[in-house]
């Protein structure tokens, strides 16, 4: 797979050893777009450390919402493929998914920020582009990411959607959900592109059920 300037083939292509970033109900996936804002000096060490090598940063749940303690045992690894800095000392960056990866364990931190020994290799299919997305039943996602919109009132660009892939669709609205960080975490460690879908579409029917729930599903 393509990440800006970097092509990812295989988990070989990957470094063993990554920075990872503990951000509760935050959910990145291959070849999805996750801007960040980074003002922590631990995470604009963990970003300088990452423009100095390899670019890559894991995204991963922590079990705990104040992001110390464990970790879940999946997360993303993205690359910076944008990057700027602001006036107040900030970073503003963009990271694009490349694959899952499962922790194998915790290494030594560096400047604050936590560092995992991790692997790829359960995750061969996130390297091939739209693997699986013929199995997704589109219709049945639109009809109830549809029903959602009308549960609340809101509007989509149908016209873009019609021409978005199944990868693309299924991914950028799992991102996008307002849902929990167990609710991400199904999402993201979905066994395929289908399974992700039926959770997404599972979570939605289930949120449309309750009448108090005014959450739009695009934030």
């Amino acid at each position: 797979m393509q990440a800006g300037r970097a092509t990812y083939r295989s988990p070989a292509d990957l470094p063993e050893i990554i920075p990872v970033f503990p951000l509760s109900a935050a959910l990145l996936l291959p070849r999805a777009q996750m801007p960040l804002n980074i003002f922590e000096p631990r995470y604009l060490a963990m970003v300088d450390e990452a423009m100095a090598t390899t670019r890559i940063i894991g995204m991963i749940q922590p079990v705990s919402e104040d992001g110390e303690g464990a970790l879940f045992p999946i997360g993303c690894m993205g690359r910076i493929t944008s990057y700027g800095e602001t006036d107040d000392g900030r970073y503003m960056i963009g990271l694009t998914g490349i694959s899952r990866f499962r922790i194998l364990e915790e290494v030594d931190g560096k400047a604050g920020f936590r560092r995992c020994r991790v692997s790829a290799e359960p995750f061969l299919e996130d390297f091939q582009e739209n693997a699986g997305a013929e199995a997704v039943d589109r219709g049945r996602l639109l009809d109830v990411f549809r029903a959602y919109l009308d549960a609340h009132r809101l509007e989509a660009d149908w016209d873009n959607i019609g021409q978005t892939s199944n990868e693309t669709l299924v991914n950028a609205l799992s991102m996008m959900s307002p849902y929990g960080p167990a609710e991400k975490q199904a999402l993201l460690e979905a066994a395929d592109l289908r399974a992700r879908a039926e959770t997404l579409i599972a979570l939605t029917e289930i949120s449309l059920a309750r009448q108090g729930d005014s959450a739009p599903l695009l934030q």
